[in-house]
């Protein structure tokens, strides 16, 4: 114990320590014993502690909403610091073009594998990733504040897999909204694609939910509720294939409740963005759809086609086809398919032929 005693100059000091010859306290050698054994204490201590201002990524634990941790995950982490869910398919040998995938609403981007693997057949390396709100990626459930971050979330993406395979042409496939997302992705960025393939786009909203009177009442819920859910989708017209229909029921990574009030709005600005953009597409595109598709409405590929400015486009239409023509009775599918896939080859450099 060390105990305060006084001394002739008025300052305090431990017994046991030295006055020096100017005056000042110099302590003992028993003392600086001690002090040394203290600080090899501290050090001692101190060199196995870490300061967390943050929790690390993997300590945390991040997990999906199917409760998976995303350290077991393909992911990547978009600008607002949300979990997204990847996926990709590679060829066997060196892959010739990339192709991003983006699903439309409610579903996953796993919903795509068959296209994929048929892609990779053809020397493509084919990834995506399911958007926020979707499938295993962090987000409420079909709820976006900006259709944008969509958009801005499939062009980072993109970003990361160019600096990892320089060179290779890339396009983008969409489906649905997906399609928004594909169209408004290459407005931003018309250079960075050599081409756009579009199944059953979000062009125009569905005319007889999106009269004057529905617009305005939409509008003012969206207000006072933007929580609102209406109708969900109605998984009958997905496709004519009634496997297909029950494998889209059974999928738990579908979304099956009711859509908001918000997200409707959301995807009203994204069609009123596309419409206002027709006039300055000029980029390459395939466009597929069905004439019995009536959850996207087949009138906004035709405007879409008519309005575009584009040289190198191509419309398809199937007739009495539903709307996942990915999907669709198995004619329809591998036509689809083959388009699709002889579509991209043609535009490759020295392009192969394509396989049967």
């Amino acid at each position: 114990m060390f105990r305060l005693s006084e001394h002739s100059s008025g300052v305090a000091h431990t017994s046991g320590s030295e006055p020096s010859r100017a005056g000042k306290l110099r302590p003992s050698e028993s003392q600086r014993g001690v002090g040394r054994v203290a600080v090899n204490a501290i050090c001692e201590c101190t060199a196995n502690l870490t300061v967390f201002t943050e929790m690390p990524e993997e300590t945390a634990q991040r997990l999906s909403p199917q409760g998976v941790p995303y350290k077991d995950l393909p992911h990547i982490v978009n600008e607002d610091g949300q979990y997204l869910f990847c996926k990709s398919w590679e060829p066997k040998g060196q892959p010739r073009a990339l192709v991003f995938v983006a699903h439309g609403a409610g579903e996953h981007c796993g919903r795509y594998s068959n296209l994929a693997e048929m892609l990779t057949e053809h020397s493509m390396l084919v990834f995506t990733h399911d958007h926020v709100g979707h499938g295993q990626s962090e987000g409420e459930r079909m709820v976006i504040s900006d259709f944008h971050i969509f958009v801005r979330d499939v062009l980072q993406h993109i970003d990361i897999m160019k600096k990892s395979h320089p060179g290779l042409p890339v396009y983008i496939l969409g489906h649905s909204m997906g399609g928004a997302i594909s169209i408004l992705a290459a407005c931003d960025k018309p250079n960075d694609f050599a081409g756009v393939i579009l199944i059953a786009p979000m062009v125009i909203m569905n005319p007889e939910s999106a009269t004057p009177f529905k617009v305005f009442l939409a509008k003012l819920l969206n207000h006072l509720l933007p929580s609102l859910t209406l109708g969900q989708i109605d998984s009958k017209w997905v496709s004519r294939d009634q496997k297909e229909v029950e494998d889209y029921e059974a999928d738990e990574l579908n979304y099956r409740g009711g859509l908001r009030i918000s997200f409707g709005m959301q995807l009203m600005s994204a069609t009123t963005k596309i419409e206002k953009a027709l006039p300055d597409i000029s980029w390459p595109y395939l466009l597929l759809h069905g004439t019995g598709d009536k959850l996207c409405d087949i009138k906004g590929s035709q405007l879409f086609f008519e309005k575009s400015q584009s040289v190198d486009k191509t419309l398809k239409v199937y007739e009495g086809a539903y709307h996942a023509l990915h999907k669709e009775v198995q004619e329809v599918a591998n036509a689809v398919f083959k388009e699709i896939s002889s579509w991209i080859i043609q535009r490759l450099p020295q392009g192969e032929e394509v396989q049967s």
